[in-house]
């Protein structure tokens, strides 16, 4: 056997294009900048010098941002508690009125709506009253948005040792516990109450997407709809709306189906929607539909877990059947900070999940038995795309 300690030694062989001396050039030029800029005294120059001076001040801005990050989300946290946005929304308020509706001194209500005015939710008027911003209108019009604010405070928990996170050092998990199924028991036998909350989590995370699907694929093609795990109808009942010729079915477990067939109800869709139970770990998919959809679906899962899923869609389609896939994909320009960051470690302290790439998911998708895979752009790749295959 040939001596390869040297060849070791050098690191990885290098890529496509890239010789040794290239990469080793390249290398060094990346440890001189980052000795340069980690330097004290260039700091201050590049602070002080003005053709550098606005770099300097943005990526100093951006690492304050980094560190001050957690202070951000518990100002916002408090925002949400308080319904501080809808007071704002109703009219210009002072920090006595504001004090006074939220049950707080006059000095922490003068902080929070401080903190709002920083990170943009709040405007200063020319009279000292606080109001709602544009960007705090945008989030107060976004209830999926506002209704994940408060369940963070079961990832908060988790994240108090991310190391001993990181390390799988922390078994038993404010969002394990949060999210029934994801305790690798029995998904079939969890309760009505075991999935209430988390239905309706699903359900407000599942309308800030319903419409960008909707909108990035044409489902006037097809003439019945399965959205599996599709929770207790948020997305059916956006398809509803915009298809109304769609033979529609929803399939979840049988305690979240449940709460599907009593929103249905509510709407006066039982007729249109027909509703499905049971475990796609365990039992067959009904066999209706030409297509098929997975909202945000296989990003909860192992590989392992998500290729079975797709073998049941496969099975249960018929032959030139769709299935359509949206996901928050990793790797996506523009998307990094809420696919790789924020799921990233979300689906860690579930315990088990990741964002996968499109090369992942095609791979997945190929395994399972599907062709024709293609990824289909949405109008906000940082909130879900979309992947079509084939049977």
């Amino acid at each position: 056997m040939a001596d390869t300690t040297h060849q070791a030694d050098q690191g990885p062989a290098a890529g496509p294009g890239e010789t040794l001396r290239t990469r080793s050039l390249g290398e060094r030029l990346r440890r001189w900048r980052n000795r340069l800029v980690r330097s004290a005294a260039f700091q201050r120059w590049a602070a002080a010098f003005p053709l550098t001076s606005p770099v300097a001040r943005k990526r100093a801005a951006r690492l304050f941002d980094l560190c001050a990050g957690f202070v951000y989300s518990q100002i916002l946290a408090a925002c949400v508690r308080l319904k501080l946005l809808e007071l704002l929304d109703e009219a210009p308020r002072s920090v006595a009125e504001v004090a006074q509706a939220c049950a707080l001194p006059e000095d922490g209500a003068r902080r929070l709506l401080a903190g709002m005015a920083a990170l943009g939710l709040a405007d200063t008027r020319h009279d000292g009253r606080y109001a709602l911003s544009m960007d705090g209108a945008a989030l107060l019009g976004n209830p999926g948005a506002i209704a994940m604010i408060g369940h963070h405070t079961h990832f908060y928990d988790d994240l108090r040792d991310p190391v001993a996170l990181l390390r799988g050092e922390t078994e038993d998990t404010a969002l394990s516990r949060f999210w029934g199924y994801a305790r690798g028991e029995a998904p079939a036998d969890l309760s009505a109450a075991e999935t209430a909350e988390y239905t309706s989590l699903m359900s407000a995370s599942q309308s800030l997407i319903a419409e960008d699907i909707l909108d990035g694929y044409d489902l006037s093609r097809h003439r019945h709809l399965m959205d599996v795990g599709g929770g207790d109808g948020a997305f059916i009942m956006a398809v509803a709306g915009r298809h109304p010729d769609l033979t529609l079915t929803l399939f979840d477990l049988p305690a979240v189906a449940d709460h599907a067939s009593q929103r249905m109800a509510r709407a006066g869709l039982s007729k249109r929607v027909s509703i499905a139970s049971g475990d796609f770990f365990a039992d067959a998919l009904p066999t209706d539909a030409d297509i098929i959809s997975l909202v945000r679906v296989l990003l909860d899962h192992d590989d392992a877990s998500a290729l079975r899923i797709l073998r049941q869609a496969h099975a249960a389609l018929p032959p030139g059947g769709t299935l359509l896939v949206a996901e928050t994909l990793s790797g996506v320009r523009g998307a990094e900070t809420i696919s790789d960051a924020y799921f990233g470690f979300y689906l860690m302290a579930m315990g088990k999940g990741r964002p996968r790439s499109v090369g992942e998911m095609q791979k997945l998708l190929t395994q399972a038995g599907f062709r024709d895979i293609r990824l289909k752009r949405t109008r906000r790749p940082l909130l879900t795309q979309l992947i079509t295959a084939h049977r």
